[in-house]
């Protein structure tokens, strides 16, 4: 028998027209290792924004019960062809409670349990999800499981890269996000060195409460010898940033071979053989990544996605971080929200544009059934 509910659709047309609607959709009973999930509550993340709003103009904007028309860029829109016309869910991860299963064990044992979810489509108030992919939140509620995914499974894989990788210290861009509190606390409890980057002396204050040895502020007038001095202390020539555009990457590389430099015995006019990687993991900045290479030739620039990492790391070392995160959801990777909106609401122009803006520690929690 199906079941009906309320699901967010976005759709962008060939000539840049973005339309995001609720629309009203009749999902089929769940088969095989499938479970339909009642939603209770999904956050917006950054990665959310790409397919939700993208590069449109928000501010002039069509706003209407429900659903709002927005146009997109000439580039940003020839850049996304290829889901030109194309009716897209959205809303990456949630936590809600399975009502229904499928025909396999895995699924069965599922009813009746709130788990969290990365179904592709949290944005609505039921979805199919792949009971593998369920992680069952016992007694948390499911606003304290909505989050227990991308954000921690992503701090999670960067600790677990830089493992792989020979490396013991991170250098991390926006240390006071959701995210970055994360990182915090994994370093902390692995004993990895971490060097983050801030932007006010209050997310300053915030990450030292949480025990962090190295925060700079990109604020003060002094950022890149403070930002020199933590990478030679901890060592950190490998990090993360979800900005993409602009010149964060590039000031990153320069502070890096600033103290690869000062170690050298002997000059060269290639500069150091230090290796310097940088993982950009996200796109704050839409616009182009600005590079100045004077950082030697041991530097690499790379993208980092979560799901491909965790198809290279291995069931076991999926199945560990996923367990960590279970144990530890309101401590190492608790989320906290600035608002709560049902789904006609997350669609509004004062919505819209807040968390359009990506502010630090102010994430938005889609609440379908309020």
């Amino acid at each position: 028998m199906a079941t009906t509910g309320k699901q967010l659709f976005t759709t962008l047309d060939a000539d840049g027209t973005l339309t995001v609607a609720i629309e009203t959709v009749s999902l089929p009973d769940p088969t095989g290792n499938q479970v339909l999930v009642k939603m209770e509550a999904a956050p917006i993340n950054p990665s959310d924004l790409a397919i939700l709003v993208g590069a449109a103009d928000m501010e002039n904007a069509s706003y209407s019960p429900g659903k709002f028309v927005a146009k997109m860029p000439e580039t940003a829109n020839a850049g996304s062809k290829a889901r030109h016309g194309l009716k897209l869910p959205a809303g990456n991860e949630g936590a809600g409670t399975v009502v229904a299963a499928g025909d396999s064990d895995t699924a069965k044992a599922l009813v009746g349990q709130r788990v969290s979810c990365v179904p592709g489509n949290a944005y609505s108030q039921y979805c199919l999800a792949d009971a593998a992919m369920c992680l069952p939140l016992g007694d948390h509620s499911a606003e304290e499981g909505a989050s227990a995914f991308v954000n921690p499974m992503t701090a999670l894989g960067f600790v677990e890269n830089a493992k792989m990788d020979g490396q013991d210290a991170i250098l991390h861009t926006v240390g006071a996000s959701n995210l970055g509190q994360m990182l915090t606390r994994i370093c902390k409890e692995d004993g990895i060195g971490l060097v983050n980057i801030v932007r006010k002396d209050s997310q300053v204050d915030l990450l030292k409460e949480l025990g962090a040895t190295h925060v700079v502020n990109s604020s003060d007038s002094d950022f890149m010898p403070q930002l020199c001095a933590a990478i030679d202390d901890t060592g950190a020539f490998y990090g993360f940033d979800p900005v993409g555009g602009g010149q964060t990457v590039d000031t990153a590389f320069k502070a890096m071979e600033q103290v690869a430099v000062s170690r050298m015995t002997e000059y060269s006019r290639y500069g150091s053989t230090q290796p310097k990687r940088m993982f950009i993991y996200g796109r704050l900045d839409t616009g182009p990544t600005t590079l100045s290479p004077s950082y030697g030739f041991g530097w690499t620039l790379s993208g980092w996605l979560l799901f491909p990492f965790l198809q290279s790391a291995g069931q076991d070392t999926v199945s560990r971080m996923r367990k960590r995160v279970r144990d530890n959801l309101t401590t190492t990777f608790a989320s906290h929200y600035k608002t709560r909106v049902n789904l006609e609401e997350m669609l509004t122009k004062e919505a819209v544009t807040d968390y359009r803006a990506m502010k630090t520690g102010e994430k938005y929690l889609v609440t379908p059934w309020s």
